[in-house]
């Protein structure tokens, strides 16, 4: 049976997140030729409506409010419920992000339904649809399915592929007045500690150190080499605690989860906590001294060798090939 599945579309400094268009692909399995449903939340949202449309939405529904500059789970849960409760959707498909985390909890409460978060694969179609999820830090997975109720998933960026962008697509926008009221938290400023350029959580490469790195110093040819391949710098937890980095670069269980197309690991020897953040990356480099570090157990290529002597002969042999292209 086709379903109608409303798609929340993460905005972040005015521009529609990656995900929002994965969680449009994975609606349009799950709807089986069903309607999606775009959201955008904010207070100046109309104007990328289009963007969902164009990535496979039907049509998409706006609401602005001057609450919803800033995401507040108040907030954000009361235009989505208001919502919900028009629209009656048979599914609901948030990005698996920092902001989809804490809020679909929320709302599937209030729905009294149940949540399958952190899908990664979705097998079959409509009713006969199979999520896939990794439990147990990434060392296992299992197959959900829904057989009554609201289906309600998040999805892990980096997994789902998104739709072939057509901007040719039409389909309908409307804009809807929610009022939020009695909120508990007001956001008077925002101050980002992240890191410059690709979001990490979305990045298609990711270059890590570890404590092997050294110091903040060491983070700088990294930084280079990421840069160099369109990517961005993470880190384990061993070199946050070493104020290194800042603890927003954080990858694994208590920090950030990626999927990357390729992950490269310096300096970090491969704690259980960290692999359970990127040991789901499609191709994983290791680099440390140690020919016995952990990391090596689930690296597709390692290299035993110095850090400090490995990545500036990468960064060397990138620049050279770009040279030569």
């Amino acid at each position: 049976m086709s379903k109608k599945v409303l798609v929340l579309g993460e905005v972040r400094e005015g521009v529609i997140r990656n995900v929002s268009y994965e969680s449009i692909a994975a609606a349009k399995q799950i709807s089986d030729g069903g309607e999606i449903v775009g959201l955008l939340l904010g207070d100046s949202v109309a104007n990328l409506a289009p963007n969902l449309i164009a990535y496979g939405a039907n049509r998409v529904i706006t609401v602005e409010h001057p609450h919803l500059k800033s995401y507040t789970s108040d907030g954000y849960s009361q235009a989505i419920l208001e919502v919900v409760n028009q629209e009656k959707p048979e599914a609901i498909v948030f990005g698996h992000t920092s902001l989809g985390k804490d809020l679909s909890p929320k709302i599937s409460s209030r729905l009294k339904s149940g949540l399958i978060s952190d899908v990664t694969e979705i097998e079959g179609t409509g009713d006969s649809a199979l999520f896939i999820r990794p439990i147990y830090s990434g060392k296992a997975f299992e197959k959900v399915k829904v057989k009554d109720g609201i289906v309600f998933i998040t999805i892990r960026p980096n997994n789902i592929a998104p739709l072939e962008k057509d901007v040719n697509r039409t389909g309908t926008v409307t804009s809807l007045a929610v009022e939020i009221t009695n909120l508990r938290t007001i956001i008077k400023e925002v101050i980002r500690k992240t890191a410059e350029g690709v979001d990490l959580s979305e990045a298609k490469v990711v270059v890590a150190g570890g404590r092997g790195v050294k110091s903040s110093a060491g983070f700088e040819p990294l930084k280079e080499l990421a840069n160099l391949l369109g990517g961005a710098v993470g880190a384990s937890r061993g070199a946050c605690d070493a104020d290194y980095c800042d603890y927003s670069l954080q990858i694994g269980q208590t920090g950030k989860v990626v999927t990357p197309d390729l992950y490269i690991a310096a300096g970090i020897s491969g704690a259980i906590q960290h692999l359970a953040g990127m040991s789901n990356s499609k191709v994983i480099v290791a680099i440390n001294k140690d020919p016995e570090a952990n990391i090596f157990k689930v690296a597709d290529y390692g290299i035993v060798g110095d850090l400090f002597e490995v990545i500036p002969l990468m960064i060397e042999e990138i620049k050279a090939l770009k040279v030569g292209s």
